[in-house]
């Protein structure tokens, strides 16, 4: 045996490489990172490739190592380079997401010290850290100082934290569901109702508000189905704002439906996973108003904060219940209460999640070397470019706009003369996405087809915006 552990530890030697090793693949990967950074601003928002990436599936997996140069090649052709181009200028579409370079930093360093995160008497700076981010979100948005926050990998896993902790809040057991209702619009993003799923709350009838002109939900609608769930025997218990919706970044009246919650007791989630951080510029915090009075909220950093894929937040206003829906008890983790304070509550016991990466450097790198002001100029910005592209393309004919934007989305649609509408818009987006220096996408809006551009990456700016109404322009002219 003794012979055959010796023989084992010499095979599996490379990995714990030397130092000079870890040198050389770092210069070699760094130097590959840098040239992709320096050519985001000039490459195209979305690359069409035929074979979708399938190439990937001829770089085998050998037992032999391989060379770093050559699997760079490899990553840049099928990897890097079919589809879209998160953090070009020129992406315009669903909710931009880029990457400020500190927080790729955050992440390198995040996987090498790799502590443990989910528990505080394992790596209690670590999760003092990640409390620390949170509490400056609940501080950001108003929230008082007995909520409690989590840092997610979305807006779908904190949307559902959130419904998990309405639930245990209200008490709801699985014999009540089919009389617990919950109120959303056409506008709630898909995530809530998969949340609803997933927590076991499918049966939970399901009530569509209606939307003003602005696709924004109406309070007068919320109270009147309210009123007429409570006469016919139904527990209303949850409802669901919007803080920018996907489809028309819509931010709904939060002051006016909060009191509507507020005067029949239900519980009030916000989904602000894309427009909650705009509260830190002026104009986002008017917009915003009454966002902090809800019950629990959904945020993302790696959207509005410019953070990598993977950055979301949860917070709830008191933090008890966040709490109540997730503490635990294991019997092979009983030594944590000999080996720590216990000075602050685990991740693991604010989330579903045990062992977890550590999120919250990336983000608390980036606010550290960059400071926040640019965050909040930058924000501002984006707000600006919506309603400067709003103005510029209502100048053109033959162009119906939908609502002045109320965040950074704006939807719009040219009315040909002839022919049908929504093709004619199909068209002109598939000619302008295959064009690729700019990125937009679609919607569907009270059952007609609608074009939809969003600004939110870190590096567009003016001359980006220009570029878009100059390709929409030109192509339009063609049909």
């Amino acid at each position: 045996m003794n012979g055959r552990i010796d023989t084992l530890a010499k095979l599996s030697q490379p990995l714990e490489p030397s130092l000079s090793k870890r040198q050389e693949w770092t210069e070699v990967i760094t130097t590959h990172a840098q040239k992709f950074l320096e050519s985001l601003a000039h490459t195209r928002a979305f690359q069409p490739s035929p074979s979708e990436g399938k190439g990937i599936f001829d770089s085998a997996l050998r037992d032999e190592p391989q060379d770093p140069q050559q699997l760079l090649k490899v990553l840049a052709k099928h990897v890097e380079g079919p589809g879209v181009k998160l953090g070009t200028p020129g992406f315009l579409a669903f909710i931009p997401i880029s990457t400020v370079y500190p927080a790729a930093l955050g992440d390198y360093l995040g996987a090498v010290i790799n502590p443990f995160v989910g528990n505080f008497f394992a790596s209690p700076g670590a999760v003092r850290l990640e409390h620390l981010l949170t509490r400056w979100m609940a501080q950001v948005v108003g929230y008082p100082n007995n909520s409690a926050g989590d840092l997610t990998s979305g807006g779908s896993i904190a949307n559902l934290s959130a419904v998990v902790a309405a639930r245990e809040a209200h008490g709801l057991k699985s014999k009540n569901y089919a009389k617990a209702v919950v109120y959303i619009t056409s506008q709630t993003h898909h995530s809530i109702t998969k949340a609803l799923r997933i927590a076991g709350l499918g049966d939970c009838p399901q009530r569509l508000i209606r939307l003003d002109a602005a696709y924004r939900m109406r309070p007068d609608d919320l109270e009147r189905r309210i009123r007429a769930d409570k006469r016919s025997g139904l527990n209303p218990w949850l409802i669901v704002a919007s803080a920018g919706s996907t489809d028309a970044g819509a931010v709904d009246p939060l002051e006016a439906i909060r009191e509507v919650a507020h005067r029949y007791r239900l519980w009030l989630h916000v989904d602000g996973a894309y427009g909650a951080m705009f509260v830190l510029c002026e104009t986002g915090k008017t917009i915003l108003a009454g966002m902090e009075q809800s019950d629990s909220l959904t945020l993302d950093p790696h959207k509005g904060l410019f953070m990598p894929c993977g950055s979301g937040a949860v917070l709830v206003r008191e933090g008890r219940h966040l709490l109540n829906a997730y503490r635990y008890q294991a019997s092979y983790m009983q030594d944590r209460a000999s080996l720590a304070s216990l000075a602050e509550v685990s991740p693991s016991e604010l989330s579903p999640e045990l062992t977890r990466p550590f999120r919250g450097l990336r983000l608390w790198l980036s606010l550290k070397l960059l400071g926040l002001q640019p965050f909040r100029a930058a924000l501002e910005e984006k707000l600006l470019l919506a309603r400067y592209f709003y103005q510029k393309i209502r100048e053109v004919d033959g162009v119906e706009l939908g609502p002045p934007p109320d965040l950074s989305v704006v939807t719009f649609r040219w009315r040909p003369k002839r022919g049908n509408d929504d093709a004619y818009n199909q068209r002109l987006l598939k000619t302008v996405q295959k064009d690729g220096r700019v990125f937009l996408t679609s919607t569907r809006l009270n059952g007609r087809f609608w074009l939809r551009l969003a600004v939110l990456c870190a590096t567009t700016h003016r001359e980006h915006i220009d570029l878009a109404l100059e390709i929409l322009k030109r192509n339009a002219k063609r049909y």
